[in-house]
């Protein structure tokens, strides 16, 4: 519609309008208004929107986190009996990724000590890998912590999460040893007698003066759950305690809620010593080393559950801890060797 006509238009209407307004062209008209909203924002201190190439995480700076190794299997048994770790099977993923560097560590949480750190190398993901422990690894009684890491080719360490975090825990339980016999002072059939250990030379396992304590000191004492399986020697803290007969050192080792430091000596006449509540930084043989009768192998002390200076002794038919072993009363043998003259 042309000027005049719209002219002729406004005025046939009756309407008080500002026709020239309404003739300008409608692209005029439409290009003049986007600027005048375009001035308008800017004098208001609006923000341009951003276009759309540049929308969204990379306008602002924000980075997607890297892919990271995430454990998805990881099973440890609850309990396992003293010897090589039981099975251990894990499998870790990650996305983009074809192998991660897997390493599987154990620590005894009585020493805070790593026993075994095994690296399985280049592991790939999402697979289950069942761990092939070396033979030379024995777990003796006591808890673990078994930890499990890993990292990729990039760097990227495990992520860890609650439910996933690549650690359990691991209690390697002691066999349960045959009750002894409250009460009897006579070894079983085929075991060295008090004399005859005597006779060999047998010492005093304490140099010092001593006691035996009251009753509850006794092999066969009712404990919580168990029975006293030694005889408890009364002592002075810093003692001497030695070996009573030659033989071989089988274990040093040290048991927080019990034992504390104790020794396990294997003996030529086959019988196997303990001693217990040593004190602490006073063991001083190693497992492996040969020892002779009267030879010191630590200082009575009352680590671990002790709660006065002694030592607790045992006596083992079997061996020590081991399948078929059991405990006999020592004090037959004790008061053999202290009638004997060889200390205190």
């Amino acid at each position: 519609m042309g000027r005049f006509a719209v002219a002729i238009a406004c005025a046939g209407a009756g309407v008080a309008l500002s026709c020239p307004a309404l003739a300008m062209p409608a692209a005029a008209s439409s290009s003049t208004g986007a600027s005048s909203l375009t001035a308008r924002a800017s004098a208001a201190g609006a923000t341009k929107a951003p276009s759309a190439p540049l929308a969204g995480g990379s306008e602002y700076g924000a980075r997607m986190a890297p892919p990271q190794p995430v454990v998805t299997l990881f099973t440890v048994p609850a309990t396992a009996p003293p010897g090589r770790p039981p099975r251990v099977a894990l499998r870790i993923d990650e996305r983009g990724v074809a192998t991660v560097n897997v390493r599987v560590s154990v620590h005894d949480l009585s020493t805070r000590r790593a026993v075994a750190v095994l690296r399985l190398g280049w592991v790939r993901t999402a697979r289950t890998v069942v761990v092939s422990w070396p033979r030379r690894i024995r777990l003796a009684p006591g808890t673990y912590h078994v930890s499990l890491s890993a990292n990729d080719h990039h760097g990227g360490n495990l992520l860890r999460r609650a439910h996933s975090s690549g650690v359990a825990t691991l209690k390697v339980l002691a066999p349960a040893a045959p009750a002894p016999v409250v009460g009897s002072s006579s070894p079983p059939a085929g075991v060295p007698t008090p004399a005859q250990t005597a006779s060999a030379g047998a010492v005093f396992p304490v140099a010092g003066a001593h006691s035996y304590g009251e009753a509850g000191n006794r092999f066969g004492a009712p404990r919580a759950g168990h029975v006293h399986e030694g005889q408890d020697v009364v002592t002075a803290e810093g003692t001497p305690v030695v070996a009573p007969l030659a033989g071989v050192i089988v274990t040093t080792a040290y048991q927080a809620a019990g034992a504390g430091y104790y020794v396990v000596e294997h003996t030529e006449m086959g019988l196997d010593f303990m001693f217990a509540h040593c004190r602490a930084q006073s063991v001083a043989v190693t497992a492996g080393a040969a020892v002779s009768a009267g030879q010191p192998v630590c200082q009575a002390g009352q680590t671990g559950d002790a709660e006065t200076p002694h030592l607790h002794f045992e006596v083992w038919v079997g061996g020590w801890q081991s399948a078929g072993g059991y405990p006999i009363d020592p004090l037959p043998y004790l008061q053999a060797w202290e009638g004997a003259g060889s200390s205190g």
